[in-house]
């Protein structure tokens, strides 16, 4: 047996007793199958195209009409040695290399010290890049929470968790369930994707996991034919993300009252979808309804993950909702850039999740 015949053998894949041979297609009924998955390569250039097309020609001028503006910064001056060491060596160099370039030009420390200051200013993202970013993703994350709330509602298996695992994995794919899969996946992967580009923040390595986790659950749940409790998990976790990208986009428009009490909102229903209905429901029937075997113990283990990214991402959501909103202490970005913000862009509003 070749090695890509015993990945795909069905005592990893599927629970005991089923066998590859229970999901063949007929004249009416289809199961999913791995191959299908390829089209979210296509699928993720496809949405980067839209996405720049969208905040050229929709984010962009809306941003400008609501008042979104870019503050003014000062350019660092040219300096072949400072930047050489920008580039190569360092973005904030430590003080004995701030005496050492000070002597090299000729400079007092405290001009270098500036020097990069401004310099690392240049390259922090804009405000509109931020608006169009958020403008982008409450679209999707909109679009996509309520696109899966009408496939699912008048499903029994929505409402009686007990029922998705009925029959499984001998359970037809619903072709619209099919193509919202294939929408998820192509989504996250055009986020991986383009993370290099995009406004880095401070959790950029949970991110990061966050993505990796949510890509492989997509992938081995849509293989498994999962289909149903992969479509719960998506809905729950869809809820809360529209309404951080709005509460951002206010906060870059200086809406200042009306973004705290979106940001409000995003933190009730957040801390009650990750915290209580995903671990205490969906989470739940998994573990006891469902028989385990080996796909589904992986499953298990990438969920935990997303779990304890939920228990960080509230920590920091409550720390803004107790820090600023209930005692009005002063109000910086737990989730800012990785350099220093303008002040402008660094206060009333924290971004706690991917």
């Amino acid at each position: 047996m070749g090695l890509l015949e015993e990945f795909w053998h069905h005592k990893y894949w599927l629970p005991p007793g089923a066998t590859w041979e229970d999901m063949k297609d007929s004249a009416d009924v289809r199961y999913p199958k791995p191959q299908d998955l390829l089209l979210c390569i296509p699928g993720a250039l496809i949405l980067i195209i839209v996405r720049y097309i969208f905040e050229r020609t929709i984010a962009l001028p809306l941003g400008r009409r609501l008042g979104v503006r870019n503050k003014p910064r000062r350019k660092a001056q040219p300096n072949a040695t400072l930047e050489d060491f920008y580039n190569l060596i360092g973005r904030t160099p430590k003080e004995e290399d701030l005496i050492s370039l000070a002597k090299q030009n000729d400079l007092p420390v405290k001009k270098v010290e500036t020097w990069f200051r401004h310099r690392r200013a240049q390259d922090r993202p804009r405000l509109m890049k931020k608006f169009c970013e958020a403008s982008w993703r409450f679209i999707f994350y909109f679009t996509s929470f309520f696109s899966a709330l009408a496939l699912l509602y008048d499903k029994p298996w929505f409402w009686d968790h007990t029922v998705c695992w009925l029959s499984f994995p001998q359970q037809p794919l619903l072709p619209a369930l099919g193509w919202f899969y294939l929408l998820e996946l192509s989504f996250y992967c055009s986020l991986v994707a383009t993370l290099p580009f995009d406004v880095k923040r401070k959790d950029f390595k949970e991110q990061i996991i966050h993505h990796i986790a949510t890509i492989t659950l997509i992938f081995v749940s849509y293989c498994a034919n999962l289909i149903r409790f992969g479509m719960i998990v998506m809905l729950v976790h869809d809820a809360s993300d529209y309404i951080l990208e709005l509460a951002k986009m206010l906060h870059y428009m200086k809406w200042k009252r009306v973004c705290e009490a979106v940001f409000v909102v995003f933190a009730v229903v957040f801390i009650s979808s990750r915290l209580v209905i995903f671990p205490l429901i969906t989470y739940y029937y998994f573990v006891t309804k469902f028989q385990m075997f080996l796909l589904s113990c992986l499953i298990n283990a990438f969920l935990m993950i997303l779990q304890l990214l939920h228990i960080f991402w509230s920590y920091l959501i409550l720390q803004m909702v107790f820090g600023v909103i209930l005692h009005g202490a002063k109000r910086k970005d737990a989730r800012s850039d990785t350099e220093e913000s303008d002040r402008s862009e660094a206060e009333d509003l924290t971004k706690s999740k991917e």
